[in-house]
């Protein structure tokens, strides 16, 4: 792992298992906070207001900040798993986490997500994911499969009904 090219103040923030080894657990939400240029904070940023315009209301400002900072943590464990010596940074993990509980509540008020614009901006940024090299596969997915099991627990249905099975 070549620490180069960071600036002294990021490096003491993102996340790495040599990090967690030497105890710099905190590194598991800071690393949310520093990222790799201006287009990398852009993009996260312009998603996270978007969304955040989108369900911060319906959810409340407590389970919003919730569902973030969960998807946050869930991004850089599955950023560890599939990827430990990689030195990762970014919201990515924790905006995928807010797209995943859009697309699951869409599908909890029977909206088909594909016909969203959710939708395809979450199709488009798993094919960027895939394609891009150097972008945290497991950072993302972590986040969104995070997001998308919290969002079960924060989100209900505009109508619950009982599978059929228990009636």
């Amino acid at each position: 792992m070549s620490l180069s090219g960071f600036d002294k103040t990021s490096i003491n923030f993102v996340i790495s298992r040599q990090f967690l080894e030497q105890g710099d657990w905190y590194r598991l939400l800071s690393c949310g906070f520093v990222h790799f240029g201006v287009f990398h904070l852009a993009m996260n940023m312009l998603l996270a207001y978007q969304l955040g315009q989108m369900y911060e209301q319906k959810i409340g400002s407590l389970r919003f900040g919730l569902l973030y900072f969960t998807s946050l943590l869930g991004g850089s464990v599955g950023a560890l798993i599939l990827s430990p010596e990689a030195i990762t940074g970014g919201a990515s993990g924790a905006v995928f986490g807010l797209m995943a509980a859009a697309l699951v509540g869409f599908r909890q008020d029977r909206v088909n997500p594909l016909r969203t614009g959710i939708g395809a901006t979450f199709a488009l940024n798993i094919v960027i994911t895939l394609v891009i090299p150097g972008i945290s596969i497991g950072g993302h997915f972590g986040g969104a499969i995070t997001g998308a099991i919290c969002s079960l627990f924060l989100l209900s249905p505009t109508k619950k009904s009982l599978p059929k099975f228990v009636g």
